[in-house]
């Protein structure tokens, strides 16, 4: 799937959203819809293109009127892409990442964006990085002897 959350941020409307759920029970056209919604036939025709576009939808010519129906294969691609996000599990569960960069990385700033006074897993963070005790450094940080992110502040 290659743009989940252009597709996503197109859903993120409310009424689009709407229009898409009674979509998937009933082919409409821009007038039914804009009865079940409530709004204007020139407002549901705006967030149509829209849906249109990010290719959530398809019109069918029906004599005088065009009824709408959802391109059900691109939401179960949609779906299976959230699912697969909520599924990653992190390689490195205990050990910070700084510990992972290249010297390259440290060169072209990667490394000063991770870890700076601040403790990957502040949940079990107690007050400060300097009043941690070593079971919790070796809990967030893996094998370290002394805290990692209160090194940078010394």
């Amino acid at each position: 799937m290659e743009d989940v959350s252009a597709i996503l941020k197109t859903l993120g409307d409310k009424t689009r959203f709407e229009i898409l759920d009674l979509l998937l029970t009933h082919n409409y056209c821009v007038g039914a819809l804009a009865r079940q919604l409530q709004i204007s036939e020139a407002a549901v025709s705006q967030h149509l293109q829209v849906l249109r576009k990010a290719g959530l939808v398809k019109g069918e010519k029906r004599g005088y009127w065009t009824h709408y129906t959802v391109e059900r294969n691109l939401l179960i691609e949609v779906a299976d892409a959230l699912r697969e996000l909520a599924n990653k599990t992190s390689i490195h569960k205990s050990v910070c990442n700084k510990k992972l960069l290249t010297e390259t990385d440290f060169q072209e700033g990667r490394g000063k964006r991770m870890c700076n006074c601040t403790c990957k897993q502040p949940d079990k963070l107690k007050e400060k990085p300097d009043k941690c005790t070593p079971e919790q450094i070796k809990e967030c940080h893996g094998d370290e002897k002394v805290h990692p992110c209160e090194e940078k502040n010394k």
